[in-house]
């Protein structure tokens, strides 16, 4: 899970792009990025760590330009070595930068055919490098001569639908031309169009969450649906097209409960109200299975399941109490990598007040201490139903993070793994050293 941001403005888009990654910053905590178009120049800045701590003032100061993406990343594939912090740039053709949030399932096979048969070549790991690379050879193929059009763009953009599987939603800039905005056919990623319209100027945002729109000052327009492609001129003219066949909208479910920031509405859906129609369902279900008055007290595991706990408390008519207090100094612990780590971070992040039953106490003790007879967990139907509810058009999910049926139909256990061990054993320092040759932060450096 990554979180991305794309603008298109007639003043200095370096503080607008800032702002947004500040608002998805939960979706990503590794690493933040932020290029910028200045006629046909591009400027760049990108490294390891939280958003505030990545850019200073003279990186922002470096990062000129009416037109801009940017990137906060969580590693799903690579590693996390700062080289594939994001965007990615090629120099050809045209000049292009792109940030991605999600998985390429066939990236390996893709990163074969970008050497053999493209004559690209991939530097990193990353799967958004190979996207980029596909992206830039099917535009290549796409035109003739120096000129570019959105229908070329669009076309090129087809193609790359045929060519990629698994879920992605990417911006890119080509330079001196405008920005490009794409989902993948089945809409797994969530990525939505922005407005700002005053009597001189228009301008647009593209990002992973409404929440970036609205908290820019821009007013939601639409989702991107599965299988479009979005184009802005550095004019501020906006060109769209449906680029797949048989697209359909399939998102990931866990965007809902976990992943997203419950101020936005992703795909018609507010995801405030899933989680509450979540602690609906739940207490639908533990009103059949345990008594009510064999419950003392409802308590949410800070901060995602707060709504749908506080609606389970209203509907069973229970106390509602906070009992794990959350460090908010600690990033979010779903993103850590690897388990030894995710468990450090849960110590450290959510502490426990003294004066509850369950404090100090085994599964064992507690039982014995309050008679506990089940443990009730919240169904997948039920939280299909849940997001359903709110929205009737999404009557399809990827539910893979629960159950393994991951809609591309293509993940293997092995791919699995190799995106686990990838993460959990980072570059060595001398390999980072030996790529840190190749770095292609494009902003200017401090001498």
């Amino acid at each position: 899970m990554c979180g991305i941001v794309g603008v298109v403005s007639q003043s200095p888009v370096n503080q607008l792009i800032y702002d947004a990654l500040l608002l998805l910053q939960h979706r990503g905590q590794d690493a933040a990025g932020i290029a910028t178009n200045h006629g046909n120049m591009f400027a760049m800045h990108k490294a390891n760590g939280l958003v505030r701590d990545v850019f200073r003032t003279r990186n922002m100061r470096s990062l000129a330009g009416n037109s801009g993406i940017g990137h906060v990343r969580y590693p799903t594939a690579g590693s996390p070595s700062e080289e594939e912090a994001q965007p990615f740039y090629v120099n050809a053709p045209f000049g292009i930068t792109l940030a991605h949030n999600g998985n390429l399932t066939n990236w390996e096979q893709l990163k074969r055919e970008m050497f053999k048969i493209d004559r690209r070549h991939i530097n990193t790991d990353s799967d958004s490098e190979v996207l980029l690379n596909v992206l830039a050879h099917e535009i290549q193929e796409a035109t003739t001569g120096y000129s570019l059009d959105p229908a070329a763009l669009f076309k090129a953009v087809a193609i790359l639908h045929q060519r990629v599987k698994g879920a992605y939603a990417a911006v890119a800039q080509i330079a001196g031309l405008g920005l490009l905005a794409f989902r993948d056919p089945l809409g797994i990623r969530p990525l939505c169009l922005g407005i700002n319209e005053t009597d001189t100027t228009i301008e647009y945002m593209v990002a992973s969450e409404s929440v970036a729109l609205e908290g820019s000052g821009f007013r939601f327009l639409r989702d991107i649906l599965p299988g479009e492609a979005v184009f802005i001129s550095l004019e501020g003219k906006l060109y769209q097209q449906q680029c797949a066949e048989n697209a359909s909208l399939n998102p990931c479910a866990f965007e809902y409960v976990y992943l997203a920031r419950p101020d936005s509405v992703l795909d018609g859906a507010s995801v405030y109200a899933t989680r509450l129609k979540m602690g609906e369902f739940l207490a639908e279900r533990v009103r059949k299975e345990l008594s009510s008055g064999d419950i003392d007290v409802v308590m949410p595991i800070p901060d995602s399941s707060r709504p749908a706990a506080m609606q389970l408390a209203q509907m069973l008519n229970l106390d509602y109490r906070e009992g794990l207090i959350k460090n908010r100094y600690i990033g979010r612990t779903f993103l850590m990598p690897g388990q030894a780590i995710r468990r450090k971070s849960v110590r450290q992040k959510l502490n426990t007040i003294g004066e509850l039953i369950a404090y100090g106490r085994s599964d064992a003790e507690i039982a014995a201490e309050i008679t506990a007879d089940a443990l009730v967990y919240q169904d997948i139907e039920s939280l299909k139903a849940a997001i359903t509810v709110v929205n009737p058009a999404i009557t399809r999910f990827d539910t893979s993070c629960f159950d393994g049926t991951y809609v591309t139909g293509d993940v293997t256990r092995e791919y699995l793994d190799k995106l686990e061990n990838a993460r959990n054993q980072p570059r060595k320092v001398e390999e980072d050293a030996a790529r840190s040759q190749l770095n292609l932060n494009l902003a200017p450096r401090e001498q």
